[in-house]
């Protein structure tokens, strides 16, 4: 190969290719995250210089995810910033209440025209039976994650929770930081800008922590997720071919999935911000131990949930209007979270189902508080809430809704148990990921936050022998090629 196709070759490595968008889990990111490391170590000191070479990486990140978007997130951010200065400066509220929800219908959108344009405009067709051709609509990724972000700046500043940043590069490092620009966390401003403003250097515990989940990250995804989506993905692509022991099985192994993915995600985007010196929010608390829907949405996608309740349930009167204003509070909530994820009617009902949970659980909740935590209705109680949880992910997961209708179906009326046992010496290796998986979820915290103290402890070979262990399982397990994480088509 001569220098000039080999120069080529590297400089396509730095282009967009929709086909193979940067991901935490590619070899690509973490080469070009080992080479900006160093870098930022020096410019750590000058807060000005640090944040500008951030700001720089984290815009060709999300550019290596989205292509030429990555100028669409710049313009929010000024848009956003000018605006939220205007409403802090102004003191008549109704002109304050003006601007800030004309930042709110600039997000929505822009949300609105790339996420549900093709969505809504389908409706239509179908009601006035027209010859509709789809919009061509590219979807930018983490578009809905810094949506959000960016309203509940803007709602803060209105509120006078905060005060906008000086400057417009604080900011656009708070919008666009490369961790949690995709897939979340989301990220709250009273929680981080204060982390800019003081810029503290990371210490050893912070660097080894993070490096530990990070590395857990990895194997959730990489391992784990990857390895159990290839059974899953053949139950819910031809869902009509299967038995039901074998449709359950893939039920559940998404159930898993999805945990391991998006969780996996979440532990290297908390794991990376550590290494910087910025602490983000825990955004999964071992959500398939909850026993009620109202504790799995204290445990799942934290950062989501706090957010709905925050800046939608609370605003629309969360439980201080009355009983029935509480259930439909809650209902409307998770109506709109569910439309969150996606632009179709299957999450409109996996909302509203969630929605209909949570208003049944608390409306029976005086019944339930006489019931005794005997052992049995602990695990009747777990249970219960995990099939619930479990059934309603068919709809997030299958193609369209009759689909999701097939599958359930399809295990109630093809379900026979003599076939467990057939299955399981068919597929060992993804029944013995299953177990493993399930039985770690039951694992105290403690015990996880002891282990993680442990290797931050230990000596660097066992450090080394740890990260070979993780390489080695990557590799004999890794598809052909990288699998992008679920939350990025959100």
């Amino acid at each position: 190969m001569d220098s000039g196709t080999l120069i080529s070759n590297i400089g396509h490595l730095f282009l967009y290719d929709r086909n193979t968008p940067m991901l935490f889990s590619s070899g690509l990111f973490w080469f070009l995250f080992i080479l900006f490391l160093p870098v930022y170590i020096l410019l750590k000191k000058s807060k000005a210089k640090m944040t500008l070479f951030v700001i720089a990486f984290s815009l060709f990140f999300y550019y290596k995810s989205s292509g030429l978007f990555f100028l669409m997130l710049i313009a929010t951010s000024l848009a956003d910033w000018l605006l939220s200065r205007a409403i802090f400066r102004t003191k008549d509220r109704s002109r304050r209440l003006a601007l800030m929800w004309l930042s709110i219908c600039i997000s929505l959108s822009i949300l609105g025209y790339f996420k549900y344009a093709n969505f809504f405009l389908w409706n239509w067709n179908a009601m006035v039976r027209g010859n509709f051709q789809p919009l061509d609509i590219i979807l930018p990724v983490g578009i809905s994650f810094y949506t959000f972000q960016s309203i509940s700046y803007v709602v803060d500043v209105f509120k006078r929770k905060i005060t906008p940043t000086r400057s417009w590069f604080d900011y656009l490092f708070f919008l666009s930081f490369f961790p949690a620009l995709v897939a979340g966390p989301i990220v709250r401003a009273d929680y981080f800008l204060p982390q800019i403003k003081k810029n503290l250097q990371a210490d050893s515990s912070m660097i080894w922590g993070g490096l530990w989940l990070i590395i857990i990250g990895i194997l959730k995804k990489a391992v784990i997720a990857d390895y159990i989506a290839q059974y899953n993905d053949l139950i819910f692509n031809d869902p009509g071919l299967y038995s039901g022991v074998q449709t359950l099985m893939g039920v559940v192994g998404y159930t898993m999935q999805i945990y391991c993915d998006f969780s996996g995600y979440s532990d290297m985007a908390i794991g990376l911000a550590l290494i910087m010196g910025f602490r983000l929010a825990t955004n999964f608390d071992s959500p398939y131990q909850s026993r009620n829907l109202t504790e799995f949405w204290r445990r799942w996608h934290i950062s989501l949930s706090t957010w709905l309740r925050d800046y939608l349930y609370i605003p629309l009167g969360g439980n201080r209007k009355g009983t029935l204003r509480t259930y439909l509070n809650n209902f409307l909530t998770m109506l709109i979270g569910g439309l969150w994820h996606g632009a179709a009617w299957k999450f409109v009902f996996w909302g509203a189902m969630h929605g209909l949970g949570l208003a049944i659980h608390k409306a029976c909740r005086p019944l339930l508080v006489r019931i005794p935590d005997t052992p049995l209705t602990i695990f009747f109680s777990w249970l219960l809430t995990f099939l619930y949880v479990s059934f309603l992910w068919v709809f997030f997961r299958a193609k369209d809704f009759s689909d999701s209708i097939l599958i359930i179906k399809n295990i109630f009326k093809e379900f026979h148990w003599w076939q467990f046992p057939q299955f399981i010496s068919a597929r060992p290796i993804w029944c013995l990921m299953m177990l493993v998986l399930i039985i770690m979820h039951f694992v105290p915290q403690r015990w996880a936050d002891t282990l993680q103290l442990r290797y931050a402890a230990s000596p660097w070979l066992v450090k080394l022998i740890i990260f070979l262990i993780v390489v080695q399982l990557v590799i004999e397990f890794m598809l052909a090629e990288v699998q992008p994480f679920i939350y990025f088509q959100f």
